[in-house]
């Protein structure tokens, strides 16, 4: 059973606070997953770039072999220009002649050339006996020249296999390169569209859930509020007290007399005016400190500040005598006077039982006045 004091809250209202909060958190979820996702692949990306680009322009492999055959051409060349010379039969030429054709030999001699290329073991040989046989004589200049060209074609044929090799390589890489920034590209555009979009609809489920708690304190604002004077209602009293707690404070109830008879003279809508000017005039004469309630039809509730029985007796007496130079007409009342109040009124110290007995013993302060003729006020020894 739900309290007087509490606002109420319908099963429905709470069942759909918490249905909005998880949709909050699942938006929220999701958008935060996509970033993650496209800060996963951004990385694998750039984890698969590395080792291609390293592959690339590494030095092993085939594709060294190009500058291997280059350099060892050129020496053969050079060799064989040598050997076209008119003074090859001298010991310089015939010196510089055998280190070209080492150098060229030491540099064709490589395991590569062997394994992909017929030609290269024939041209090694006569490379390699080439040397030994211009120091002998065993052979004229002329003919060791024509000799190098089997050498020199071979080489330019690996020379030219070696370059398209390469070009193939760096189309494959280009090629690669280019898929995987496709990929990466509209990946990238998909997964970070879809979180936007999840932000947007966490954004606007945290607004749904930002109005909704606007919408219930709103709600629960109205609910502690009496709708016709504007002042707290019974549960805010209560809420007011406890809110308050150890503190020494004053209870005043105040009743307007013969109130049912102003209405059938005047009618409802006078009446409710009536209720309108006393709040003004109760919340003027206690002070801003006094905090003021309806109870319901024409009774009314101040709580404020009260540290001895003097001075509640002071805000009393100073209420009926504003009240009276007021003057509010009241032509239906048994005494032919203006509007009259009865007051009761007790000291007390705010806690949850001192409370309830607080408010019993100023209602039959109330009582005792309305018995006594009304116009009046009582106040009840300290609860």
């Amino acid at each position: 059973m739900v309290s007087a004091n509490e606002p109420f809250d319908p099963p429905a209202s709470a069942e759909k606070r918490s249905r909005e909060k998880r949709h909050y958190i699942t938006w929220l979820s999701l958008s935060l997953m996509s970033f993650m996702a496209l800060m996963m692949l951004i990385i694998y990306e750039s984890r698969w770039v590395y080792p291609e680009i390293q592959a690339y322009f590494s030095q092993t492999g085939s594709l060294t072999g190009q500058q291997l055959a280059t350099r060892s051409r050129a020496y053969l060349q050079r060799a064989q220009q040598t050997l076209l010379n008119e003074q090859t039969t001298s010991v310089e030429n015939i010196e510089a002649v055998s280190l070209d054709l080492d150098l060229a030999y030491g540099l064709m001699d490589v395991s590569v050339y062997h394994q992909e290329y017929a030609c290269t073991a024939p041209s090694i040989s006569i490379v390699g006996s080439l040397a030994p046989r211009l120091s002998q004589g065993d052979i004229s200049a002329f003919a060791a020249s024509r000799e190098l060209l089997g050498p020199i074609n071979c080489l330019t044929h690996i020379e030219m296999d070696q370059l398209d090799r390469r070009g193939m390589a760096i189309n494959n890489f280009s090629e690669s390169t280019r898929r995987h920034n496709q990929v990466l590209t509209y990946t990238s555009m998909v997964i970070f569209i879809m979180g936007l979009l999840f932000w947007l609809m966490h954004e606007r489920q945290l607004r749904r859930t930002e109005l909704a708690t606007e919408q219930k304190l709103a709600w629960m604002k109205r609910a502690m509020r009496d709708p016709l004077t504007g002042i707290g209602n019974r549960s805010a009293l209560h809420q007011e007290v406890m809110a308050r707690a150890n503190e020494s404070l004053g209870l005043i109830l105040v009743d307007i007399d013969f109130f049912k008879q102003y209405n059938d003279a005047l009618g409802h809508p006078e009446g409710d005016q009536l209720l309108g000017r006393l709040a003004n005039l109760l919340q003027n004469q206690l002070g801003p400190e006094a905090k003021l309630y309806r109870l319901g039809g024409d009774e009314f509730a101040a709580v404020l500040p009260c540290p001895n029985d003097p001075v509640l007796t002071q805000h009393c007496e100073s209420l009926l005598s504003r009240l009276a130079a007021e003057q509010f007409k009241h032509p239906a009342h048994p005494d032919n006077k203006s509007v009259t109040l009865s007051v009761g009124a007790v000291r007390f110290v705010a806690v949850e039982t001192t409370f309830a007995y607080a408010y019993e013993v100023a209602d039959k302060a109330l009582y005792r006045v309305k018995t006594a003729g009304r116009d009046g006020w009582q106040i009840s020894a300290s609860a």
